[in-house]
């Protein structure tokens, strides 16, 4: 993945390498097989060799090569649906479990982190939601009141404390979430993933699963040239899963999202932009997100894709965006850039799937990928070590469906960030 920039750019170039790993070349035999080197995949099989159950990850690149490693980095609580919208979506009883579980997602992180010592840059001072317009302000205002009735640490800032706060006066006010905050992303899945062989876990990249068979009672994952037998599949490869589950893929709508990241600012730059280092995105329909990394890099990005000609659309549109907003930055030069896919349902909401017999997903994540994916690791491996029922996990077993017009869709969001980027530099 290192022999393109535009895969994980500025995450690829300061992450700390990877672990060794080779690819699959015998049989083997294992308890649950992971498919996917990501969050969830890593996170699952940590938690299960922790448990000491036998464990093999197949990752069809490398780790951290799909969504883990192409994120903005931000670590965020809860989903993009408002909290009292779940139990109206999922039923009152799954949709209290979800809103517990992803409320207490970055702490799990944080954890995590800790616990394994993972060099990962992370900051834990909160995220501002940027309120653009009235209508934005009348959103944050909104979730503000919805997440402090549940007890969580939220507070809403008005236009002169977010200004102080962020260092610019486009927005109207923003929302803190103390319990949030950022990282290196792939830094951070290259730390589950060390964590998870130290516990025991085998862990086999370019060894992408070319098919999937049941065998009496355990299931053969085939890949070019190996086979792991399992009695239990964990699919884990959520927007970037290809075959032998592109179902999968084919529930959701792929939305292209690319990041920036400037070349360290100066000193005084920094104290005045972002003094409390907290990662930020904004209301619109086209958002836009920033943070600063460990080096003072500020990372800025965007809907759209680095590719024909997006790629100098988003571009300019970024290095105009980022003058209006902080003229204290009088050059803006990028050193890097990169972009992925996010993975949307048709609700904005995860999925647990049985896609066969003893063959389990948790997938959607929906562009909040970090806190979830880590979480619903730890769950799945609860769940297969038979710590917590299918009755008890924090969302119901669902069939695989198919948005309507998903292939238009997709190119309809990549040429519309275009559309939307192309002129404009107004917040």
């Amino acid at each position: 993945m290192q022999n393109d920039s535009r895969t994980h750019g500025l995450w690829g170039k300061s992450a700390p390498p990877p672990p060794k790993t080779t690819n699959l070349t015998e049989a083997v035999t294992c308890d649950v097989a992971v498919v996917g080197g990501g969050f969830t995949g890593l996170s699952t099989a940590l938690h299960l060799a922790e448990a000491g159950t036998s464990v093999v990850v197949l990752e069809g690149q490398e780790v951290g090569f799909g969504g883990s490693g192409r994120n903005v980095g931000l670590v965020n609580a809860g989903m993009w649906v408002m909290p009292e919208d779940l139990p109206d979506a999922l039923g009152r009883e799954y949709g209290d479990r979800l809103l517990n579980l992803l409320g207490s997602g970055p702490s799990a992180v944080w954890s995590l982190v800790e616990k394994h010592k993972i060099e990962c840059e992370p900051t834990k001072n909160g995220t501002l939601h940027c309120a653009v317009g009235s209508q934005g302000l009348k959103d944050i205002t909104e979730r503000q009141r919805q997440w402090s009735k549940l007890g969580a640490p939220v507070q809403l800032l008005d236009a002169n404390q977010t200004s102080s706060r962020i260092g610019t006066n486009r927005y109207q006010g923003a929302l803190h979430d103390a319990r949030a905050g950022t990282i290196q992303p792939l830094a951070y899945v290259r730390g589950l993933a060390k964590a998870a062989m130290a516990a025991g876990a085998e862990l086999y990249t370019h060894s992408a699963v070319v098919s999937a068979k049941e065998e009496s009672a355990s299931w053969q994952l085939a890949t070019d040239k190996g086979t792991v037998n399992a009695k239990t599949v964990v699919v884990a490869t959520d927007a970037y899963t290809v075959a032998p589950w592109p179902e999968i893929r084919r529930e959701q709508v792929h939305l292209p999202y690319f990041n920036f990241a400037t070349r360290p600012l100066s000193d005084n730059m920094q104290k005045s932009i972002l003094r409390g280092g907290e990662g930020c995105w904004d209301t619109k329909e086209v958002l836009s997100s920033f943070r600063f990394d460990k080096a003072g890099r500020l990372i800025f990005g965007s809907v759209g894709a680095l590719r024909g000609t997006g790629t100098s659309i988003h571009r300019n549109w970024a290095k105009r965006t980022l003058a209006r907003l902080f003229p204290q930055i009088t050059e803006v030069e990028f050193e890097a850039e990169w972009y992925g896919m996010i993975g949307m349902t048709a609700n904005n909401l995860p999925r647990f799937h049985r896609l066969a017999r003893n063959v389990y997903s948790f997938c959607g994540y929906n562009g909040r990928g970090i806190a979830p994916g880590t979480v619903f690791g730890k769950t799945m491996a609860q769940f297969i070590l038979g710590q917590i029922k299918e009755a008890e996990l924090p969302l119901p077993v669902t069939a695989l469906d198919q948005p309507s017009f998903r292939a238009v869709k997709e190119i309809y969001y990549e040429a519309g960030a275009q559309l939307a980027h192309l002129g404009s530099s107004r917040l």
